[in-house]
């Protein structure tokens, strides 16, 4: 069976890696025509994001790193080793 959400419905869910580790939280999706492309993440206190990323706010997480959208939305493992150095994941820096 396929279930909808709106993606408002998502807002601030947690962010977790399929790891466990706690990543953020969600900010707003970022859509490319009727499509999501990718997910802002915002670093919150005692997420594993914060801890690397020191100033900037959060990141751009692609939609392919997405495994699952639920109470909560699981990423792959590869979205925290790829924002330490790739373009993959981009940083979002202060305002």
């Amino acid at each position: 069976m396929l279930y909808l959400r709106r993606i408002t419905d998502v807002y601030e869910v947690k962010v977790f890696t399929d790891s466990g580790d706690y990543f953020g939280d969600i900010e707003e999706a970022i859509l490319s025509g009727n499509r999501v492309f990718g997910w802002k993440v915002r670093a919150t206190r005692n997420s594993s994001l914060s801890r690397a990323l020191g100033s900037a706010k959060g990141v751009i997480v692609p939609h392919q790193l997405v495994k699952a959208i639920g109470d909560i939305m699981i990423i792959s493992k590869a979205a925290v080793s790829s924002f330490e150095g790739s373009p993959e994941v981009a940083p979002i820096a202060e305002e």
